[in-house]
């Protein structure tokens, strides 16, 4: 319930965001009422691109038409008696909308909770000072936006009152002409007419005709000008759309697709696309509007052609509105749910993409089938320079075809691929040193269909972001350095896919950053002790002021081409080999603050000779990819009253599967204080495996147990533990322990 508690806070444009996700489809009362069932629900563990997870959406909507239920019976007296019957209507209405396709429902209210949070989220930045500014402007833009629609609604209404006024003129005009050919008419027939009647009649119909021809007359002039005043009132009108359009389109939209794309390396969420939609739909609705009125005005003067160039503005005014329309359509055909961008042949992988004004257009009464091909970098070029590139591609997609369906709940048009696979893969020359998991690919998703009665075709297509394919897990890493890079160096209007070759240290840094806050869950990033240590390891550079680095710039090679000096290992794999192992198994100790991590030999060494005898501390391996040590500060038993840092041989996923590091800790009796000076069952206790109170079916279970040699020959000439040779015992030990009793059995008797 908090999260509506917070969301009832929201102010100005952030309220009116709010109060838009609700409507017909899911009424506010609703999340008012049941706010706390409806948080506390896993609707996030329904899978919707899974047909088998139907019956747990089920489940789900049978429950809330529960609450409903339950919700109505408990009200009472006068003011409770509406409200019961508000709420026994709402839980059948939901049972007969959602019945048929529960996932509508987990979809939308997944959707409404998303939404809530993020602009929760966004009003807590501003109120702590550090996004103020920023949502201000962001608030500025939302107001600009809405005014423009005002005006442009006010105009499209003028223009719509002047055409009625000029289509009633231009009926009465025409009513006009036709008396003045009856006249005409008349005074041809009185030939048959006795003179003297003739003579008199004449008369009048003369002077009746010269009335009605020089009010014709002044009135073609009229119908004229009335008629270029409404192109010219139309000429701006389509200006004012333009803008709109332009800031709607080419900004608002570019940024959500760029947040889209920092969210590929762990930027926040991009944001829902209803405001966008609601916008774009808005568009439509308005340029549909005035292309209809710039239409009958074509009509009118073709029924009524009067001397001048109005036909020629007509036609320029009906080219000028069906571009901007065409623009409309084909920039909000998008991806909402963009594929994999480490893509493995052979595996299922999903993607979504949806038309934002089709629901406004109708789209939907024809349902449009969308294909989904992967092309190469030199193909995707070739497209956007409009170069001819039909039925071409670079591999085979399995399952690339899917209708788009209309979802009466959330107002959209969309195309759900869930069940895609890349069959094969055609690569092209690589350049020089560069290597199959730098090769950049994109999937085209292309439709075609009609608005208006067939009367305007659209043949749309839209790019993914880029894709590295990869036919095994070991190229996962280094495909994931190309990935990290273009997303996080890329420019709105590229050419596809160009990135700088070089940029600024800190720039990486905050890419750097992002990627391990949102691997670890936290908002614990990287500090500036951090980054230091990792440009020292970048640059091979001992410097230990943050300054010196601030302006040095990173190259793609320093990053993830040449290995670090007197490693074989890159930089990038290094860092990707922490993260790895930190997201696997130490992710909540890292939370907690336990592990320092990006700290070198020499630096563990200083900080611990200053503390007492058996203070230890956690630091990534600088010699093992993935790997970290315990350093500890203890007595040297060959030199009395001398004291050294001792370090264990690394430790990696595959140690901490077979025994944590919690357990490890505690096993080491030795080590007594977690730097600078916290009890380590303080910090690990609540970590560790609990011990086995009793045996199971009559079988007392073996436990392992982390030793570490008490004898001066376990020294290298370093003052480390060369844990070595007895390591490698344990681990097969180990190993052995975890193997299935047949195994070991054919093992013994072969």
């Amino acid at each position: 319930m908090a999260m509506w508690i917070q969301a009832q806070q929201l102010q100005g444009d952030a309220l009116h965001q709010m109060q838009a996700l609700y409507g017909q489809h899911f009424p506010i009362e609703v999340r008012h009422y049941l706010a706390q069932w409806i948080e506390s629900q896993p609707w996030d563990s329904v899978d919707l691109d899974n047909p088998g997870e139907e019956a747990k959406a089920k489940r789900l909507l049978d429950n809330l038409v529960a609450e409903l239920q339950k919700k109505a019976q408990v009200q009472g007296g006068e003011d409770g008696f509406l409200l019961k019957i508000k709420l026994g209507h709402l839980a059948s209405q939901f049972k007969s909308t959602y019945d048929r396709c529960p996932f509508e429902l987990v979809r939308c209210i997944k959707h409404i909770l998303q939404s809530e949070q993020r602009l929760v989220q966004e009003a807590t930045n501003v109120s702590s000072g550090g996004g103020g500014q920023a949502m201000d402007t962001l608030s500025q833009r939302h107001q600009q936006i809405n005014q423009a629609f005002e005006e442009l609604r006010l105009a499209t209404q003028e223009t719509e009152n002047e055409l009625r006024k000029l289509q009633h003129s231009q009926e009465y005009f025409i009513i006009q002409y036709q008396e003045n050919l009856r006249i005409q008419a008349q005074l041809s027939s009185l030939s048959s007419v006795p003179p003297a009647e003739r003579t008199q009649r004449e008369a009048a119909l003369q002077s009746k005709r010269a009335t009605v021809e020089a009010w014709l007359t002044r009135e073609a002039s009229t119908l004229q000008k009335y008629r270029l005043d409404l192109a010219d009132q139309h000429q701006k009108t389509l200006g004012l759309l333009r803008k709109q359009q332009t800031l709607i389109l080419d900004e608002e939209l570019i940024q959500w697709k760029r947040r889209q794309q920092l969210a590929g390396n762990g930027g926040p969420h991009e944001g829902g696309l209803d405001v966008l939609q609601s916008w774009c739909e808005k568009l439509a609705d308005l340029i549909w509007q005035n292309r209809q009125q710039i239409r009958r005005c074509e009509h009118l003067t073709q029924q009524l052609p009067l001397p001048g160039s109005i036909e020629e503005l007509l036609t320029k005014l009906n080219a000028d509105i069906t571009d901007i329309i065409s623009a409309l359509v084909t920039s909000t055909f998008i991806i909402e749910k963009q594929p994999p961008q480490v893509l493995k042949t052979q595996t299922k992988f999903a993607a979504t993409v949806r038309l934002l004004v089709g629901g406004k257009l109708n789209v939907h009464m024809n349902p449009p089938q969308v294909k989904a091909v992967i092309v190469s970098e030199q193909q995707a070029k070739a497209l956007l320079k409009n170069e001819s590139t039909h039925s071409e591609s670079s591999g085979e997609i399995l399952n690339n075809n899917c209708v788009m369906e209309y979802h009466q709940a959330t107002g959209t048009l969309s195309a759900h691929f869930r069940n895609m696979s890349l069959k094969r893969i055609k690569r092209s020359d690589r350049r020089g040193a560069e290597s199959v998991t730098e090769e950049k690919f994109t999937i085209l998703f292309e439709s075609q269909f009609s608005i208006g009665g067939n009367e305007l075709v659209f043949h749309v297509k839209t790019l993914s972001l880029p894709v590295v394919v990869i036919v095994h897990g070991s190229q996962d890493n280094n495909a994931t350095a190309t990935v990290l890079w273009d997303n996080a160096f890329a420019e709105p209007g590229r050419v596809p896919f160009l990135v700088p070759d070089k940029v600024l240290w800190t720039q990486l840094c905050e890419a750097l950053d992002m990627k391990y806050k949102a691997e670890m869950h936290s908002g614990r990033g990287l500090t500036e002790d951090n980054l230091v240590f990792l440009a020292q390891k970048a640059f091979s550079n001992s410097s230990n002021n943050p300054e010196d680095y601030r302006n040095m710039t990173i190259s793609w090679a320093q990053f993830n081409r040449e290995n670090l000096p007197g490693r074989n290992f890159t930089f990038w794999q290094w860092f990707d080999g922490v993260v790895e192992l930190m997201k696997k198994h130490l992710k909540p100790h890292w939370n907690d603050g336990a592990i320092l991590g990006f700290v070198n030999k020499q630096q563990a060494q200083d900080m611990l000779m200053s503390k007492p005898n058996g203070t230890f501390l956690l630091r990534f391996s600088d010699s093992e990819i993935g790997g970290i040590t315990i350093a500890w500060v203890a007595e040297n038993p060959n030199k009395q009253g001398e004291r050294l840092v001792w370090n264990l041989l690394p430790y990696t996923t595959k140690d901490f599967s077979i025994r944590s590091l919690a357990d490890r800790i505690s096993d080491l009796n030795h080590l007594l204080f977690l730097y600078p000076d916290r009890a380590k069952d303080e910090v690990f206790a609540k970590y560790y495996t609990p011990p086995l109170s009793k045996p199971v079916d009559g079988y007392v279970k073996p436990q392992i147990k982390q030793v570490v040699p008490d004898s001066d020959n376990m020294l290298d000439p370093d003052g480390d533990f060369d844990l070595e040779d007895t390591m490698d015992v344990a681990r097969h030990v180990e190993e052995l322990l975890r193997r299935p009793m047949a195994n070991q059995w054919s093992s013994q008797q072969s």
